[in-house]
């Protein structure tokens, strides 16, 4: 391993071990314990402790001691927000997926893509398989789709003019201009259809998945080859898509 990976990994070595030292002391902890309990020279450990309460992850109080700082809190919300959601959405991923018969998709943005973070597949040879981790452009999936359009026109043109709307098959949309309308109303309709854009012969119907705040922080979606897809099934995943919203504290306005 080059040299300076190897220092790379031993910071983090040393700033794990630092914090796990914080968290077993109930009270804001001294320089000279968090020396001792990590083995670590006082002034190494000083030197990350300070790095470390730059960025907010560790407070130094005014007596010299340091506690975890309020950014870990931030940080484990988000954590503990997915796990939630994870918990939440599986029961309701196998009742549709039942209802159904076909492959149902739970997944999350992260920058300008959507990724797969848990999937209910049917117990059949011919379905349609989305591997958990993958991810897809945003503009050639239901979900993704939706995400734009809630993110408003101005915000989906820049996605455009940074990706360039690279085409995966002859149906991918690769003008912004006929993205937008085909886009436009997807939140007022409550889903979003992806008609073989990311995949020739797969098409999706996706919903939104909203949190306590209203915030779209999911989507829900039925991934079938082209010609099985059913509009019958849109009431179905709606009705998915508001469940899980309900579980995460989402209220629809009346």
């Amino acid at each position: 391993m080059p040299k300076a990976a190897a220092s790379s990994i031993q910071v983090i070595d040393r700033v794990t071990a630092l914090l796990e030292a914080i968290t077993t002391h109930p009270e804001p902890a001294s320089l000279k314990f968090l020396s001792a309990e990590t083995r670590l020279h006082p002034s190494t450990a000083f030197r990350i402790l300070n790095a470390l309460a730059s960025h907010g992850l560790v407070e130094r109080t005014s007596a010299g001691r340091y506690a975890l700082g309020v950014k870990l809190l931030h940080f484990g919300s988000h954590v503990h927000g997915k796990v939630d959601l994870l918990r939440e959405a599986k029961p309701i991923m196998e009742a549709l997926c039942a209802q159904v018969g076909e492959t149902v998709n739970l997944t999350v943005r992260e920058g300008d893509e959507v990724v797969y973070v848990e999937r209910v597949a049917p117990n059949r040879m011919m379905r349609v398989e989305q591997v958990i981790g993958s991810r897809a452009p945003l503009h050639v999936t239901a979900v993704g789709k939706l995400f734009l359009a809630g993110s408003g026109e101005k915000a989906t043109r820049e996605y455009a003019r940074r990706t360039g709307l690279p085409r995966y098959t002859a149906n991918t949309h690769t003008q912004v201009t006929k993205l937008w309308a085909q886009i436009a109303n997807a939140p007022k309709q409550g889903y979003a259809l992806d008609n073989e854009e990311a995949e020739q012969g797969v098409s999706c119907i996706g919903v939104p998945v909203r949190d306590a705040h209203g915030t779209m922080v999911a989507g829900l979606s039925i991934s079938a080859p082209h010609e099985r897809r059913q509009q019958s099934w849109v009431a179905l995943i709606k009705k998915a898509g508001a469940d899980l919203s309900a579980r995460l504290g989402y209220s629809a306005k009346s």
